[in-house]
């Protein structure tokens, strides 16, 4: 997958590429609006990550461009503006999603699997990790061959852990991305740790092998051990 990665601030920029080449993408750095339009006009890439405050010309005015152009590639907005006006003026220029700065690297890339998935033309679904399944479309679950009883919000937070299997997610991602929370003013994290250890009791506990971890002072991570 090719990234375009339009952002001045120079060390965020080449860390990012970094961390993304790392994960498997390939990525580009452009250093302002100017020169990632120039970039556009030879080549088309997966996904664009564009930063609103870019010194030479706003990202946003960069972003309507594109879009006036026919360009239709996810564009995810890295941003430190983080109120609803600023949120809504970003949607509206063309932005399927904004991340605010500062960032989680793994929150970055979590968003970034969340815009692939959108675009895919064959829709996942179903979900797999050792003996674990889900079926998506059915939103059932097993474990071993044995049908696993969940809550509806169970099995969205059973299925985001799944599409995120073997990375860590934190709290702060499970309230915006399971929850839908984004302006709330008092912490989820006991409502999500609750949920968290209900779902362990019974996607785990009946079984040796252990699938859900905790991960201290971070979040949480499916893997098979």
């Amino acid at each position: 997958m090719q990234i375009l990665i339009v952002e001045d601030e120079s060390k965020l920029a080449y860390a990012l590429q970094q961390g993304l080449e790392e994960e498997g993408y390939s990525a580009t750095v452009v250093l302002s609006g100017e020169e990632a339009l120039r970039w556009l006009e030879r080549s088309t890439p997966d996904l664009v990550l564009l930063d609103v405050m870019l010194s030479k010309r706003n990202g946003l005015s960069v972003l309507r461009e594109f879009r006036r152009d026919g360009f239709r590639t996810p564009v995810l907005l890295l941003t430190a503006l983080d109120s609803v006006e600023d949120r809504v003026l970003g949607l509206d220029a063309g932005a399927d999603d904004y991340l605010v700065k500062p960032f989680a690297f793994p929150e970055l890339l979590a968003r970034v699997r969340a815009l692939m998935r959108r675009t895919t033309t064959t829709p996942q679904t179903t979900l797999d990790l050792a003996d674990l399944h889900m079926n998506l479309a059915g939103r059932t679950a097993d474990r071993d061959g044995v049908a696993l009883e969940l809550t509806s919000r169970e099995f969205d937070l059973l299925e985001y852990l799944m599409l995120n299997r073997g990375r860590v997610v934190s709290r702060e991602m499970l309230t915006r991305d399971v929850w839908k929370e984004t302006m709330r003013y008092t912490s989820l994290d006991n409502v999500i740790d609750v949920q968290v250890a209900r779902l362990r009791r019974k996607i785990d506990d009946p079984f040796d092998i252990k699938l859900l971890h905790t991960v201290r002072g971070v979040g949480f991570v499916l893997r098979e051990e």
